[in-house]
């Protein structure tokens, strides 16, 4: 039924019209963004064809002889426009499973997209992992979600410190300024959990150039002086946090609930989620508590980013 082809350069312009149409993708299965590290991973991305048309397309990378939902990207999946269904899927899986184990695949490391992320429901694959491929689930993170819609009150302790930044005179722009907030971003990366973000502030820039709509930084300023910075990815529906930092001085004053004020009460009021991102380390075993708490603060709740795994 299927013809499955492993992604090449020339696929390009194909999987990009793909992307642009699916209804569970984001800005960031564009090959834009997925090639920006492609040094990093061996791309073994597929296309699946139905009589020459393109049906659906999943994100991937190859280690060895395992398969993984793209390890350049938070989640991934099948990536499903409004045509598909879900006898599609299933038949999918079942002829996929077996074209990987004729290409010498034995393991898949599948991450889906969280549903908030779905423009239309596209939960299709999370059947035939149980059903077709008998898969467990391997990891579990805990991310945190706003419905901003229901314009839920602070937290009593949010509330004060929003106040103290008012009176102290922060001033939040939206201004793009990546590296103003990158030193902040990495010393309380390094001072707090002994790590680097995950883009240099080089990529940043570079991602933003070629995603300007969908890549937002604010800086909270004191005078001249960044206090703390927010980095949004944008999506259709979902605002989601990339990266939130602050000086000493910025928690004291309230900078990072400034921010978050500027975002969801004045330039992204008409969005339906926003998506503080996991709290989790690991393989989501071990919860920071006093970063999920900071999120809570401000109504959100919990959503899981799952992984999945099964062997051929």
């Amino acid at each position: 039924m299927y013809t499955i082809r492993r992604y090449s350069p020339e696929d390009r312009p194909l999987w990009d019209n793909y992307v642009a149409k699916a209804r569970n993708a984001t800005f960031l299965f564009y090959r834009n963004y997925m090639d920006y590290h492609a040094d990093r991973f061996t791309d073994h991305s597929l296309l699946f064809f139905i009589d020459n048309h393109l049906h659906s397309i999943l994100p991937a990378n190859i280690v060895g002889d395992t398969l993984y939902s793209h390890q350049g990207l938070t989640y991934g999946g099948l990536l499903m426009d409004i045509n598909v269904t879900a006898a599609d899927v299933i038949q999918l899986f079942r002829e996929m499973n077996d074209w990987l184990r004729e290409q010498g695949i034995r393991r898949v490391v599948y991450k889906p997209v969280p549903w908030v992320y779905h423009q239309h429901a596209s939960e299709e694959d999370l059947y035939p992992l149980f059903w077709i491929c008998k898969a467990h689930v391997i990891s579990r993170d805990i991310g945190t979600v706003i419905f901003m819609q229901q314009h839920l009150r602070w937290r009593k302790d949010r509330r004060r410190r929003l106040k103290k930044s008012h009176e102290e005179g922060i001033v939040v722009r939206r201004d793009n300024r990546f590296r103003a907030f990158w030193p902040v971003l990495e010393n309380n990366l390094q001072d707090r959990h002994g790590v680097r973000p995950v883009h240099t502030v080089e990529e940043m820039e570079l991602l933003y150039s070629r995603f300007p709509r969908n890549i937002v930084q604010y800086n909270a300023y004191l005078g001249d002086e960044v206090l703390a910075g927010l980095t949004f990815y944008i999506s259709p529906q979902v605002l989601h946090g990339q990266y939130c930092s602050s000086t000493p001085l910025g928690k004291k004053l309230g900078a990072v609930d400034a921010l978050y004020e500027k975002a969801m009460y004045e330039d992204f009021t008409d969005y339906m989620y926003l998506d503080f991102g996991r709290s989790t380390e690991g393989d989501g075993s071990i919860l920071n508590d006093g970063l999920v708490a900071q999120k809570e603060g401000f109504g959100g709740r919990a959503i899981c980013y799952d992984t999945y795994e099964w062997l051929l």
